[in-house]
């Protein structure tokens, strides 16, 4: 029997942009769950946001609907976000903030639950893909399609949902004493 090859699919500009909307509008919660997981400064979440966004833009013609569109976004966020982590580490290293733009951006933003605020500082000590099965989870994704997007097998999706959340009672335990 001869398999049959699924290519991705050449679409009009005017179709790219429509699907882009739609995946824009109903998947921009995933969005801004991987930017506060990747990027802590109101100025880089910005950033990380628009990078994204684009590789979103650029990634519609590759979608070839072998998963859902949730899960193909999540995946084109969550590799961006790591590709753009290990940049940002680079150009960062020895750079020193400026007091008084970090004032205006923490004036700028919005008030966040402090308990989120604590579970996104948890996540983003993660290695890279940890963070990603960590949000995953948070968004409730089944262990076979995290293993799908991150690339690992289930039982390892496993065995890393468990170690974050004993790491994260571990934690907070030792916060509350």
């Amino acid at each position: 029997m001869r398999r049959i090859e699924r290519r991705p699919v050449r679409v009009l500009d005017g179709e790219r942009d429509r699907i882009f909307n739609d995946w824009l509008a109903g998947h921009k919660g995933i969005l801004f769950k991987v930017v506060h997981a990747y990027a802590f400064e109101h100025a880089d979440r910005q950033d990380l946001f628009q990078e994204i966004v684009m590789q979103v833009w650029r990634s519609v013609e590759a979608f070839r609907g072998e998963s859902s569109v949730s899960t193909w976004v999540y995946r084109v966020a969550l590799n961006t976000a790591t590709a753009w982590t290990r940049k940002q580490d680079r150009h960062q290293r020895g750079k020193q903030p400026l007091e008084t733009v970090d004032g205006l951006l923490a004036a700028s933003a919005t008030e966040a639950d402090p308990r989120v605020e604590w579970l996104y500082r948890q996540i983003a000590q993660l290695k890279d893909v940890d963070r990603s099965v960590a949000l995953l989870m948070l968004d409730g994704f089944a262990y076979k399609e995290i293993a799908a997007i991150v690339g690992i097998s289930e039982g390892n999706v496993g065995v890393k949902i468990n170690r974050f959340k004993a790491a994260l009672t571990a934690q907070l335990a030792k916060e509350t004493d």
